[in-house]
């Protein structure tokens, strides 16, 4: 398989998770969402699409460029992409805390664990390709934002 198909398949798959985590959010950010009490950084909700599908691409693309190394780094490839792989799941987990069971402080908990997740990840993969290192970067900025909001709305209501 050639590193553009493994890049598509790998975008594709960050995407379809993406679309799932929508699908338990939705409903909540038109009822309990709007009841809670949010800092005033806040963004609007209409900037959290965007922004996650751009980063899924890009977690996409960067996981897709480790795959693509794996007939010359096997044991590391696999050891990145099980880091990959575990972040994934807890950046889907996070969704179903928060807004499925509306349980900011499990939720924070669990953004903590993802946090070090990506960091692990990028750490991972910055050794193996530096495009892909630094693909991760905006997501974990923008987690490390996200945790912070997650905490003040937990303080906040609770």
């Amino acid at each position: 398989m050639n590193k553009y198909l493994k890049i598509a398949i790998v975008v594709v798959s960050c995407m379809a998770i993406g679309y799932l985590s929508g699908t338990v959010t939705r409903e909540s950010i038109t009822t309990w969402y709007p009841t809670l009490v949010k800092p005033s950084f806040n963004p609007p909700n209409w900037i959290f699409a965007p922004v996650w599908s751009l980063l899924y691409i890009m977690m996409g693309i960067s996981a897709g460029l480790i795959w693509s190394r794996i007939d010359f780094e096997r044991e590391i490839v696999k050891k990145a992409l099980i880091f990959f792989t575990i972040q994934l799941g807890l950046n889907a987990l996070w969704s179903y805390l928060f807004f499925g069971l509306h349980n900011t402080l499990l939720a924070l908990i669990e953004i903590g664990l993802l946090w070090l997740m990506i960091y692990e990840t990028y750490c991972h993969f910055k050794k193996i390709d530096k495009l892909s290192g630094l693909l991760l970067l905006p997501y974990l900025a923008w987690v490390s934002f996200a945790s912070i909001l997650n905490a003040s709305i937990w303080w906040l209501n609770r």
